[in-house]
């Protein structure tokens, strides 16, 4: 059992203590926040009696062996800095860090310290993801790749208001792509590896975050268009055409249908079961990893190529944090 402590008392770490938990690999001991009272009542849902307000401490306790880092986009990188320095394998929320240099910075720490760091990307570990992997021969020659996600942030009816969600300030490095753009880009690379250039556009909101945007990644015989959005709301899928056929992906994000498209033939369902939590799935390979003590991972190759090109993209379109010009990891 990895015993794991957890950075965070919100829905997502509710989400993955039970994906966690449900792969019987895991066992909750600790818990963080800043105010140890929420830290204790969020603890007490799962039977923790172990609770910190001190990160210093909870990183050098003996009683956990991992941690999940679910706090604001900003404290993920030297957060998991910390513990990795303490020898603790860490599972951090996407993104991983605030910028390329971090996430650089962070994957030599973990080598040296001979540790597991993980970005918890749900989406490239899902059983359909594997299903798309597997189905692109049945493509032919691919011409066109359309990945979009667009949610509406429920954070944004507070910013219209004048007041200022951590969702759309860059002080907590958030912003369209950081937090959307994320899922579809890490999609691309999983499936495809790292492009030969790639093109950005973004519309940035007074606070200085990007709203929303488009990444165009181009590789030597077809492009990936990526659309992301906090704004608005999309409802259309994701489509890999190539000259044989075209797969049309519902909801890239977790990959729940997938269906294979022949001119004049119907359609194909192909989707594969998968749980509906689906964090399962990244939490069964982190565990993975940790059993076979594999430090040196695909994982960190993916999430190093999408964090360079997410760094690029922002400098293109103007999106600049407090967090890339401070010397915090």
């Amino acid at each position: 059992m990895i015993r794991f402590g957890v950075i965070g008392t919100n829905w997502i770490t509710d989400s993955f203590i039970d994906a966690a938990i449900k792969t019987g690999k895991y066992q909750l001991t600790a818990v963080y926040s800043r105010q140890v009272e929420k830290a204790q009542e969020f603890a007490e849902k799962y039977g923790v009696t172990l609770c910190f307000d001190s990160l210093d401490e909870m990183a050098a306790s003996e009683e956990l062996d991992a941690v999940y880092v679910a706090s604001p986009n900003s404290f993920h990188g030297p957060q998991a800095k910390l513990f990795i320095e303490h020898g603790k394998h860490v599972i951090g929320e996407k993104p991983l860090a605030s910028n390329i240099t971090e996430v650089e910075t962070l994957v030599s720490l973990a080598q040296e310290k001979g540790v597991v760091l993980f970005e918890a990307m749900k989406t490239v570990y899902t059983p359909n993801f594997q299903l798309i992997r597997e189905t692109l021969p049945k493509l032919g020659k691919l011409r066109k790749v359309y990945l979009s996600y667009c949610q509406l942030s429920s954070r944004y009816g507070k910013y219209l208001n004048g007041e200022n969600p951590n969702t759309f300030n860059p002080v907590f490095s958030n912003g369209s792509l950081m937090d959307i753009g994320i899922y579809p880009l890490s999609a691309a690379i999983g499936l495809f590896g790292e492009p030969n250039s790639f093109t950005a556009q973004g519309v940035l909101l007074d606070s200085g975050v990007d709203a929303h945007g488009t990444l165009v990644l181009h590789y030597s015989q077809f492009d990936v268009v990526i659309s992301h959005s906090k704004v608005s709301d999309g409802l259309i899928p994701s489509e890999l055409q190539g000259e044989q056929a075209t797969m049309l992906v519902n909801s890239i994000s977790e990959c729940r249908s997938v269906t294979l498209h022949r001119s004049d033939e119907p359609p194909v369902e192909l989707t594969r079961e998968q749980e509906d939590n689906a964090m399962y799935y990244e939490a069964v390979e982190f565990a993975r990893l940790v059993e076979q003590q594999t430090v040196m991972h695909p994982g960190l190759t993916r999430s190093c190529i999408v964090s360079a090109i997410i760094t690029q993209a922002r400098d293109i379109i103007g999106v600049r944090f407090p967090a890339d010009s401070e010397a915090r990891v």
